[in-house]
């Protein structure tokens, strides 16, 4: 059982006020806050071991390397990757989904097909048609259904010899629906095409196994994990990131250069190159600690006690209708009142001291599917509360009233 009060007073920002009210954090699918001892770690790594890695023999540097190399370790296991090389520390997960694209270009010609979902952030739908620029491979597009869970069938059927690569979120970050990974991974090996599975906004909610899911590439971000901005993974089987080209050349992910000829580095430093966010990939490291601390069945259990209170008292607003009905989803809602534009819902919400998303969310089809500019998003995390469920519930009454 989750103690939120003990929680809460692990965050530093929790205690501000926004427009002389007191903040109520709802915008965690696009970045969750940051727990003390996060913070305590980016603060000790700059007053204390502040160094570059892998490169220096002096004490400083040896510290910092063993501490970012530990943090790697804790995300293997974390994840359950078979190795430690196999994870790949980004900028985020976008920088791991572009150094993966960037990888396939070598290795598809004209006529070979690509499947993404019509789920996707605009991160994990760019970068494809990007590659289908450069290599002339087609893309298509797994549908959706109203209550926003994908066509699975339809998926089915998609599926063939020519298809190389299929990419899908773990979770919509618009709409919280959970995708089953699993039948999606399973059936795409089957035509021997590799998957690529954005955990942007699972990792957050659900513990990843990838040796379980036998998944090719995952990617998610430090940011939504509690940790710092600006650093990432990318989990990818040893097999084909042995078989990828490096993404960047620089320094760090060389053995030799001369002149004449490189040679690249050995996994992870192939797709490492030059000074990585070290302070980041350490605080990543605490947060994935700081989060199995709590458990996250227990982290699931309580988010899902707060959807199911946020849909029941939301609904009771008239004219309020939620996007994203599947059985299956996170602590996100997703809604629209009326004909009121989003944005000025959020920017009343924001006087009240109510942080919330509004917009396409990065996710533009979705919208052009449900023939809306764009919805309100709150997004809850384990360190809500009911409690500030009825406050935002008052804030949007407030809000319709006001711009009705």
């Amino acid at each position: 059982m989750i103690n939120v009060d003990k929680i809460r007073a692990d965050f530093p920002i929790l205690k501000r006020t926004v427009h002389g009210k007191p903040l109520v954090y709802f915008d965690n699918a696009a970045t969750s806050q940051t727990p003390q001892v996060v913070i305590d770690a980016i603060v000790d790594y700059y007053s204390n071991y502040n160094a570059n890695i892998h490169r220096g023999v002096h004490t400083l540097s040896q510290e910092a390397t063993d501490k970012y190399e530990e943090a790697r370790i804790k995300i293997q296991k974390h994840f359950n990757a078979k190795e430690a090389y196999e994870i790949i520390l980004t900028s985020g997960t976008t920088d791991s989904i572009n150094m993966i694209a960037s990888g396939f270009a070598s290795l598809l010609n004209k006529g070979d097909e690509i499947i993404v979902s019509a789920l996707e952030h605009h991160s994990n739908i760019v970068p494809w048609q990007m590659l289908c620029e450069k290599t002339g491979a087609i893309l298509k597009v797994i549908p959706m259904h109203e209550d926003g869970s994908l066509q699975i069938d339809v998926y089915y059927n998609l599926l063939n010899k020519n298809t190389k690569l299929v990419f899908c979120n773990h979770v919509s970050n618009a709409l919280g629906t959970v995708n089953p990974i699993k039948k999606i991974i399973d059936a795409a090996h089957k035509v021997n095409a590799a998957v690529l599975i954005d955990g942007a906004q699972a990792t957050p909610h659900i513990k990843p196994d990838v040796q379980a899911l036998n998944v090719d590439f995952y990617v998610a971000s430090a940011h939504k994990l509690c940790g710092p901005t600006g650093v990432g993974l990318l989990y990818g089987k040893q097999e084909w990131l042995e078989k990828l080209p490096p993404y960047q050349g620089g320094g760090e992910m060389i053995a030799t250069v001369t002149f004449e000829k490189t040679t690249y580095a050995g996994l992870p430093h192939k797709f490492e190159a030059g000074t990585p966010n070290i302070c980041g990939g350490i605080a990543f490291g605490t947060a994935i600690d700081y989060l199995n601390s709590i458990g996250f069945d227990e982290i699931a259990e309580y988010e899902n006690e707060l959807l199911e209170y946020g849909t029941q008292e939301l609904l009771k607003i008239d004219g309020l209708k939620i996007y994203g009905t599947s059985k299956e989803k996170t602590a996100v809602i997703s809604f629209n009142i009326d004909k009121i534009h989003p944005y000025d819902i959020g920017s009343i919400l924001d006087k009240l001291g109510i942080a919330v998303r509004t917009g396409h969310h990065c996710a533009q089809p979705i919208m052009d599917f449900y023939k809306i500019p764009g919805t309100i998003r709150a997004s809850f995390s384990f360190y809500n509360t009911k409690e500030e469920i009825d406050i935002l519930v008052a804030g949007v009454k407030r809000a319709a009233m006001m711009l009705s």
